[in-house]
């Protein structure tokens, strides 16, 4: 016959839905229960719960809101996540969850309460990309949850996201790169604009290129790091993939660019001396040497150039869209393009810049055709 456990240690039985249900009692004297599919998972998860309890590691009763789930949570993945991506969720569940959803009981949340609170945030003008990436990171969170027997499911694989609308590029035509190009002779940023529309560089990436990754003998620069934010500051940091990382060519333009731009460094660095700052040796740093904040290059120097040439009102960001789309439009092989922009695979490349492939399909249909009117 079991042996049978003593007061507080925990039971099991049977519930009439067909589940089974173990009851632990807490520190303060109110009870937990777990729910499962059989008794022999019942009886692990109160095993592990009852151990928990003797190692001094507090029970988590079902009184727990989902907003202090969350906040805890986010403690928990400090270290797993960027720092970047950390300050996001922290965006995401003290702006938006905790508002909408923060004193539901965690393990009473429903799948309508979660669908309602993406519907509030559209309302509220946000992106569907934005709900998108709450998605995410709730789904990761309740997946902790469930781990942890904190909740019976995860009710976000029972939601649908909206449909995300994707940005639509802005692609400069190959007339008005040109005019981009002639508007910045000397300026400061001409070598960044150079490299931004004949390489297809990331903004991150070019303000976190250093002169030890240019190599001059053969025309090539080594794409290793990125600009990224941590907290309050910006950080050079290692790239979001392993296809990131990569080696690129250089136009006989881009070099001369940069030889010119090294020049002008050299000179800006002179003048201030021991104010230099010289962590890194950046090609494109700020006027002090450190790194240079993306969104105030944008503001002060990308839109006052657009405004200045008549140019349309584009994101940085579409200077590497326009780089892609000049190349593949001359007729460069996919799978260069691919690699040159640190796409993880050429599948991305194509599908990012369909609009290109009629007009390739059709210079194949005409070479085709060239081919055998060949007497």
């Amino acid at each position: 016959m079991p042996k049978k456990r003593g007061n507080g240690e925990g039971n099991i039985k049977k519930r009439s839905d067909g589940r089974w249900e173990a009851r632990i009692s807490t520190e303060d004297g109110k009870r937990k229960s777990i729910y499962t599919n059989t008794r022999q998972e019942a009886a692990r998860l109160m095993n592990a719960a009852l151990k928990d309890k003797e190692d001094g590691i507090p029970i988590i009763t079902d009184s727990q809101t989902v907003g202090e789930y969350l906040t805890s949570w986010l403690e928990t993945v400090r270290y797993q996540v960027k720092p970047s991506t950390w300050r996001r969720y922290g965006n995401f569940v003290k702006g938006h969850i905790i508002p909408a959803l923060g004193k539901i009981p965690l393990s009473k949340l429903s799948a309508q309460q979660v669908q309602m609170l993406y519907t509030k945030v559209l309302n509220k003008g946000l992106s569907t990309t934005t709900v998108h990436h709450i998605h995410g990171m709730l789904h990761r969170a309740l997946e902790d949850a469930l781990r942890m027997a904190l909740i019976q499911r995860n009710v976000t694989e029972m939601v649908k996201p909206p449909r995300r609308r994707h940005h639509e590029m802005a692609i400069l035509t190959a007339e008005q790169a040109r005019t981009m190009l002639a508007a910045v002779v000397g300026d400061r940023f001409e070598a960044l604009y150079v490299l931004a529309l004949t390489t297809g560089m990331r903004q991150g990436e070019l303000f976190a290129l250093e002169w030890k990754d240019v190599d001059w003998q053969h025309s090539t620069l080594l794409i290793r790091a990125s600009v990224q934010e941590d907290g309050s500051k910006f950080i050079i940091a290692e790239p979001k993939t392993a296809y990131s990382r990569r080696r690129i060519g250089l136009t006989p333009m881009a070099l001369a660019a940069l030889q010119t731009h090294r020049e002008r460094i050299k000179q800006e660095k002179a003048l201030l001396g021991a104010a230099w700052e010289t962590a890194y040796d950046l090609v494109f740093p700020n006027t002090v040497g450190g790194v240079m904040i993306p969104d105030n290059f944008v503001k002060r120097n990308f839109k006052a150039l657009l405004r200045k040439t008549g140019l349309p009102d584009i994101r940085f960001h579409d200077l590497r869209h326009t780089a892609a789309t000049l190349m593949l439009s001359r007729g460069i092989n996919p799978k260069v393009v691919s690699e040159m922009l640190g796409h993880s695979d050429v599948g991305i490349t194509l599908r990012i810049y369909a609009h290109v492939l009629p007009h390739m399909q059709q210079a194949a249909v005409n070479a085709m055709q060239a081919l055998f009117d060949e007497e």
